[in-house]
């Protein structure tokens, strides 16, 4: 019974060839060192995959920088001034 379970789901989540290659094209569109690339140049759906994840271990790494800027900034400016204000404004 389990197994006959476990074989519904997985087969309910499996995805066709065509939203693969559709998932996957989609994905190309926001790599800028794929998408830079001219769309004659194959690149497989693994390459893709592998860039999507160091793209988004990039972003991490820059909203962890930006974090940390803020931080800093919000730490050095008078918390009843009109910049605090202003980045309180910005926040929101």
């Amino acid at each position: 019974m389990s197994n006959r379970r476990s074989r519904q789901s997985s087969s309910a989540t499996r995805i066709s060839d065509d939203q693969m290659i559709n998932l996957v094209s989609k994905l190309r569109q926001f790599l800028p060192e794929i998408r830079e690339r001219r769309r004659s140049d194959k690149v497989s759906a693994s390459k893709v995959l592998q860039e999507t994840c160091n793209y988004i271990r990039k972003l991490h790494r820059e909203v962890d920088n930006l974090s940390d800027r803020l931080s800093l900034l919000l730490d050095s400016v008078d918390e009843d001034s009109q910049e605090a204000a202003v980045i309180r404004n910005l926040l929101m």
